[in-house]
């Protein structure tokens, strides 16, 4: 359950995130009253459909005035004081409850609803939530994801906020875009998925995977300077964690600190590069 103490999310106060919302918003009203027709809008004129499409959108639009001058007012309050997560859904049920009653003064005036304005106005207000609330949520999920993608390549290309991120290793899919980062400590080794690779790693302690959609190929390339050493066609290891290398019939096979019952093999084409990898750490 989310901390309703916690001060909302900066991504949702950027000018160019507020402008979006209050598009995208207006769109979703839009297309949702014409189709949906919930507040009666296919009775509110006896006119063309085009007629029809123009009288109603100026209403609608008219309607998220109310998101307009409530997001230049959040705006304008998170810039002196701190809003926190139950103040801003306090603050959306607020827009949903005056973009009802908008909807339910312009029914009961203009239009002159014969119907009981407490039962007019609940009806409003349920129909305006699915107006607001949908675009809400889905752009929140988007500018989320959103903000975690530009702090994930600002870690690739500049390091961390306060300076370079050490002792960590970063992975990139196959159109360069980061997608997962790890302390080198708990990386383990790599498997080959054809056209994906599992990061293993631990985890609190726990074997835990990754799956990236990339190839051994690219990321030997990618990862020179990390203590991966490639040790077959489908594996790479991280050579700070080997335990030891063991001559069986089959081959050379090698153990992994910290996971047991696990061993994985090492072809000839790539045993030179691993003993030469487990010797420069022992330097």
């Amino acid at each position: 359950m989310p901390d309703l103490q916690k001060e909302i999310p900066a991504y949702l106060m950027l000018k160019s995130n507020i402008v979006r919302l209050i598009l995208f918003t207006a769109f979703f009203a839009l297309i949702f009253i014409n189709v949906y027709a919930p507040f009666g809008v296919d009775v509110w004129f006896h006119t063309t459909r085009w007629q029809l499409l123009l009288y109603s959108s100026v209403i609608t639009l008219t309607g998220v005035l109310v998101v307009v001058i409530s997001r230049i007012i959040m705006y304008h309050t998170r810039r002196t004081k701190l809003l926190r997560l139950w103040q801003y859904l306090v603050w959306v049920l607020a827009e949903v409850f005056f973009m009802g009653l908008f909807y339910t003064l312009y029914q009961k005036l203009i239009l002159h609803d014969p119907r009981f304005f407490p039962d007019l106005l609940a009806l409003s207000v349920q129909n305006t939530a699915l107006v607001l609330l949908l675009p809400y949520s889905v752009l929140w999920l988007y500018f989320s994801w959103e903000d975690k993608k530009i702090r994930l390549e600002k870690i690739r290309k500049e390091g961390a906020p306060d300076g370079p991120v050490k002792g960590m290793v970063h992975f990139c899919d196959e159109r360069g875009g980061l997608r997962f980062s790890l302390k080198a400590e708990n990386l383990l080794y790599l498997e080959a998925a054809d056209n994906y690779v599992y990061i293993h790693y631990l985890d609190n302690g726990k074997l835990s995977r990754h799956l990236l959609r990339s190839n051994l190929k690219r990321l030997d390339g990618e990862l020179q300077d990390s203590a991966l050493v490639r040790c077959h066609r489908s594996y790479m290891v991280n050579s700070e964690k080997v335990s030891l290398i063991r001559r069986e019939k089959e081959g050379l096979r090698i153990e992994m600190e910290g996971i047991a019952n696990l061993s994985l093999p090492v072809s000839p084409t790539y045993a030179t590069l691993v003993i030469g990898a487990l010797t420069r750490n022992k330097s």
